[in-house]
């Protein structure tokens, strides 16, 4: 899980630097944002499978 935030962490800085180097968005840019998206979505998913595994060990 902290190599997940690492890279995740990683990535929104390079995406940042991109953003501030150019006007216009690449292929790399773009592919970068799609990368930043599903990496954020998939801890979306782990976050709420973690909270849901929690509750049915409550009940």
């Amino acid at each position: 899980m902290k190599l997940f935030k690492y890279l995740l962490l990683v990535s929104v800085l390079f995406s940042g630097l991109a953003l501030t180097g150019c006007k216009e968005k690449g292929p790399m840019e773009k592919a970068g944002e799609s990368i930043d998206k599903a990496a954020k979505k998939t801890g979306d998913a782990v976050k709420e499978a973690g909270e849901k595994a929690k509750d049915a060990v409550t009940k």
